[in-house]
C-alpha cells in the first residue's frame, strides 16, 4: 500500500494524468489507490481459495458449551472422593484403572469423567501416528494447505463455541478466549498457509570459490513422529498451534494436554480429526494422550518420537528434558516467566494504562508472558498506582457462561482461576510484601457470592515491591500487578534482568528510539515496544525465551523447521562438464609427502591468502607440485 502511494504521488506520473503539482488533485488519488490495492488483494485471495478451496466437514457441538447446560455441582474432583459417585463415574468402571475428572473451574460443575491412559495404550498410538506419517509425508504443500484452510474456515464460523468450550473448562472469560485462543490460532493457520512453504521447500545455499562447480542445497524432511505437551491455560491454541504446525511440515503428531481440561481438548482434537478424513487423510495422523506424570515416560523416552514441544513449569520441563536423553530426542522447552514493563521517565500512563491493564489480568494472570512486574520511574510511582487502584476496584470476577445462562448479559472481566491449589501459596507471598512495607489492594481468594464452588482469586495490585522480596522473583500466574519503582534506567535495566527467567518484556516511552536502546539490553526471548504481546500475534517471530524460561523456539520458521531434519545435499551444477577429481599428487598411494604438502599448503595460499601476491606465489606452488 505505501509504495502504490508513493507511486501515486510520483511527479511523472501525476503529469501523465494531468495532475500537475496540485495537492488536492493528488489526495483524489488516495481512495483509488486503495481501492485498486484492495482488488489486486481480492484477486489473490480468490485465486488461492479456487485453487486450495477449504472442505467443509460436519463436527457436532458439546452439549457443556451450552450456557444453559446443567450437571452436578462438585468440589475439589479427585478420582478417590467419587470412586462411589455413580452421578461423577462413568457407567463402565475398570478395575485397577485411573481416570480424570473434568469440571468447570468457575462454577464446579462437573463435566465428565475420563479413563487415563496408561502405558500400553500411548505406545499403541504412538505407532498408529508412525504408520499414518508414512503416506502423510508424501503429501504436497497444496494438500497440507487445504487441510489448514479448512480448519481455519470451521474455526471462524464455529468461533462462539470454541471460545464457550474453552470457558467451560478453564472459566476464563469470552474475550480472553477470543483473544487467547481464536484469534491466535486463526494467526498461526494464516502464516502457515501463506509462508510455511517458503521456509519448508529446498533452500540453496551459497558456495566458495573452490566449489564453484557444486550446488548446495538445504532439504527439509519430515522427522516422523513429533510429540507436544502442553499446558491448561489456552487449551484451544496450545493444542491446535503444535498440531497445525507438526501437520504442516508432514509429521504425525501425539498431543500430551494437561488433566484439568482434558474435556476441551479432547473435543478440539476432534475437529482436527474430522476434517483429515474429510480432506482423505487417516484421521491417526494425530493421537491425543491424557495420563497421570507416572504414564508420561511412554512419550518422552519412546524411540518413535522425533522431537518433543512442552510447554509448562521449570519443574516438569526438567524431567522431560531428562527423559529425552535416553535416545537423545530434542526438546523445545517453553517454561515460566516473570515479565517486566519497563516504563520509561516521562511516559504518558494515561495513554498505556489500558494495555497494562490487558497485560496482567488477561486470563487472570494465567498467561506466560503476562506482565508480573511494571518498573515504574520512582516520580510517576504514586500517579502509576493510583490508576491500578481506580481501574481494579471496577473489575468484575465471575462466570461468564452463567451470566449468558441467566439470559442477559452481566460484563465479567475477569473469569476463575484453575485450581484453587496456589491460593495459600499466593496469599503468604503478598502477605510477606505487605510486612515488608508494600500496599496490598487485593491480595486473597475471592468468594463470588453465586458461585462458592468456584475458584477465584482477587485481582491485586502490590506496591511498592523491590527486587529483594520474593514476590519479585517468583513466577506469580496469578492476576497480580506488582509495581517496581527505579531511579535511573540503568537501574531498571538491572531490575528487570535480575530475575532467573527470561521470556518477554516489554517497554513503554515517549521516545521509540530510547525504548529500543532499553529493549536491546534486556535478557529474554521476546520484547515489544510500546505494546504488550504483539511478538506472538505475528507468527513469523519465533516463540520462546532464554534462562530457567527454557530453550528452542516455536512459532516462526525457527520453530517450524525445528520440526524437520535439515538434510545438506551437494551436487555438480556441470556434470558433463566438470566433476571432482583427484589430483595424482594427492592420489593414494602417494608418491611423496614432501609434494602433497606443497600442493596442499599452495591451494591454501591460492585461495584464502591476504593479497594478490600471496595468492599467485600459491597457485604457482600449486602447478609445480602438481607436475612432479
Amino acid at each position: 500500500m505505501d509504495a502504490l502511494i508513493s507511486l501515486m504521488n510520483h511527479p511523472y506520473l501525476t503529469m501523465k494524468l494531468g495532475l500537475g503539482s496540485d495537492k488536492r488533485n493528488i489526495d483524489a488519488l488516495y481512495p483509488l489507490t486503495i481501492f485498486f490495492a484492495f482488488g489486486i488483494y481480492l484477486v489473490y485471495e480468490r485465486y488461492q481459495q479456487t485453487h486450495n478451496s477449504a472442505v467443509p466437514f460436519a463436527y457436532n457441538d458439546p452439549e457443556p458449551a451450552d450456557p444453559k447446560w446443567e450437571s452436578v455441582q462438585i468440589k475439589e474432583p479427585t478420582l478417590e472422593s467419587h470412586l462411589k459417585d455413580d452421578t461423577i463415574m462413568p457407567v463402565l468402571n475398570i478395575p485397577g484403572r485411573r481416570y480424570i475428572t473434568s469440571f468447570d473451574p468457575s462454577t464446579g460443575l462437573h463435566i465428565g469423567t475420563f479413563l487415563a491412559d496408561n502405558e500400553q495404550e500411548i505406545e499403541s498410538k504412538i505407532k498408529r501416528a508412525a504408520e499414518a506419517q508414512k503416506k502423510w509425508k508424501h503429501t504436497t504443500f497444496q494438500q497440507r494447505r487445504r487441510v489448514v484452510r479448512s480448519l481455519l474456515k470451521w474455526l471462524v464460523e464455529n468461533q462462539d463455541v470454541c471460545a464457550r468450550v474453552a470457558c467451560r473448562d478453564t472459566g476464563k472469560t469470552l474475550i480472553d478466549a477470543a483473544l487467547g485462543e481464536v484469534l491466535t490460532t486463526c494467526s498461526k493457520a494464516e502464516w502457515l498457509m501463506k509462508h510455511g512453504e517458503s521456509y519448508l521447500r529446498p533452500e540453496t545455499r551459497h558456495s566458495n570459490f573452490m566449489m564453484f562447480y557444486k550446488k548446495s542445497q538445504v532439504i527439509y524432511e519430515p522427522l516422523g513422529v513429533v510429540a507436544a505437551i502442553v499446558s491448561w491455560n489456552y487449551p484451544l491454541h496450545n493444542a491446535w498451534s503444535p498440531i497445525l504446525a507438526a501437520l504442516f511440515s508432514g509429521n504425525a503428531i501425539v498431543l500430551k494436554c494437561s488433566e484439568h481440561v482434558i474435556w476441551s481438548t479432547t473435543w478440539f482434537y476432534g475437529a482436527i480429526s474430522a476434517c483429515l478424513k474429510a480432506c482423505g487423510h487417516s484421521g491417526d495422523l494425530v493421537q491425543i494422550v491424557c495420563c497421570y506424570p507416572e504414564q508420561a515416560d511412554a512419550i518422552t523416552q519412546s524411540p518413535l518420537i522425533k522431537h518433543i514441544t512442552f510447554i509448562g513449569s521449570e519443574t516438569v520441563g526438567r524431567k522431560v528434558a531428562q527423559a529425552a536423553t535416553k535416545h537423545l530426542t530434542p526438546v523445545t522447552l517453553e517454561l515460566g516467566g516473570k515479565d517486566p514493563a519497563v516504563i520509561l521517565p516521562n511516559t504518558d500512563l494515561k495513554k498505556w494504562a489500558p494495555l497494562w491493564m490487558r497485560g496482567v489480568y488477561q486470563n487472570m494472570g494465567q498467561n506466560c508472558i503476562g506482565i508480573e512486574r511494571l518498573l515504574v520511574h520512582i516520580d510517576q510511582y504514586d500517579d502509576l498506582f493510583d490508576i491500578f487502584r481506580e481501574r481494579v476496584a471496577k473489575m468484575r470476577v465471575g462466570s461468564v457462561m452463567s451470566t449468558i445462562q441467566a439470559g442477559y448479559v452481566t460484563t465479567v472481566e475477569g473469569g476463575s482461576m484453575i485450581s484453587g491449589d496456589r491460593f495459600r501459596g499466593l496469599e503468604k507471598l503478598i502477605k510477606d510484601a505487605e510486612e515488608d512495607n508494600a500496599y496490598v489492594i487485593g491480595g486473597r481468594e475471592y468468594a463470588q457470592p453465586y458461585h462458592e464452588d468456584g475458584y477465584y482469586f482477587e485481582p491485586t495490585v502490590v506496591g511498592p515491591v523491590n527486587d529483594s522480596m520474593d514476590i519479585a522473583n517468583q513466577e506469580l500466574f496469578a492476576p497480580v500487578a506488582l509495581l517496581m519503582p527505579y531511579e535511573t534506567v540503568e537501574e531498571a535495566i538491572q531490575i528487570a534482568n535480575g530475575t532467573r527467567y527470561g521470556l518477554g518484556a516489554s517497554v513503554f516511552g515517549p521516545d521509540q528510539e530510547e525504548c529500543l536502546k532499553v529493549a536491546k539490553q534486556l535478557e529474554c526471548g521476546m520484547v515489544s515496544i510500546n505494546d504488550f504481546g504483539v511478538f506472538y500475534i505475528n507468527q513469523d517471530l519465533p516463540f520462546g525465551g532464554t534462562k530457567a524460561s527454557g530453550y528452542g523456539r516455536f512459532g516462526g520458521p525457527e520453530g517450524l523447521r525445528s520440526l524437520t531434519n535439515p538434510k545438506a545435499v551437494i551436487y555438480d551444477r556441470w556434470p558433463s562438464v566438470i566433476q571432482t577429481t583427484i589430483p595424482r599428487v594427492l592420489d593414494y598411494p602417494l608418491r611423496s609427502l614432501r609434494s602433497s604438502w606443497e600442493f596442499t599448503s599452495g591451494l591454501v595460499r591460492f585461495l584464502y591468502g591476504d593479497g594478490w601476491r600471496t595468492r599467485i606465489r600459491g597457485l604457482l606452488t600449486v602447478v609445480s607440485a602438481a607436475r612432479k
